[in-house]
């Protein structure tokens, strides 16, 4: 393969990895140790010959196989791995469960320090910053105690139901509505799974 190639492989996967992994130019750089210039020019295709180093920082970053990164399409590898498994070969995050009564005292601590003071549940795929929370109260109809709802915390996607507590009823509900932290609501953040509770 040549090494243009092996470069364009290189490009689309940094590409790629970044969008479907939560991260961004920044937190790569950051926590790889390279400058922003250098990961600039890969994407923008401005070198060739890209250093082992450089791509093995990238590729421990992501937690691939340094050799696949420059050869293979990962985004189509994943696409396929995850048609023919269920939940393909993501490794499955820990997400902290915390009990509706305590969400709102929890919600300014940090997602590692929340995982070590409740149980644990765990979710497959690329989100980030999750909490579950397990309701004591029924909301609206749909969700019961006893379910489960795995948050992305703080997110407030335009697309997404959200999760919201009001802090005057005291009660959680769920909306589609655009709307952002106030005096009376806060926003716990977008819903990603739900978990019904079916007396197990």
């Amino acid at each position: 393969m040549h090494k243009r190639e092996r470069t364009e492989y290189l490009k689309s996967n940094i590409k790629y990895l970044i969008k479907s992994r939560g991260e961004t130019q920044l937190s790569l750089c950051n926590s790889s140790g390279l400058t922003r210039t250098t990961i600039y020019n890969i994407l923008e295709g401005k070198v060739v010959n890209v250093q082992q180093s450089t791509i093995r920082k990238i590729s421990d970053f992501f937690g691939v196989s340094y050799t696949e990164i420059e050869t293979v399409d990962f985004e189509e590898k994943e696409i396929i791995e995850s048609s023919v498994s269920l939940q393909g070969n993501m490794n499955p995050a820990a997400v902290p469960i915390i009990k509706e009564s305590l969400l709102i005292s929890s919600m300014d601590k940090r997602i590692g320090e929340l995982a070590t003071l409740y149980p644990l549940t765990y979710y497959f795929g690329t989100s980030y910053n999750l909490i579950a929370v397990l309701l004591e109260n029924d909301i609206s109809g749909i969700n019961e105690p006893g379910d489960l709802l795995i948050i992305q915390k703080g997110a407030s996607s335009d697309d997404k139901e959200k999760l919201v507590y009001d802090r005057v009823t005291k009660r959680l509900f769920i909306t589609n509505d655009v709307c952002a932290s106030s005096e009376r609501m806060c926003v716990v953040g977008d819903i990603i799974e739900e978990r019904f509770n079916d007396g197990v």
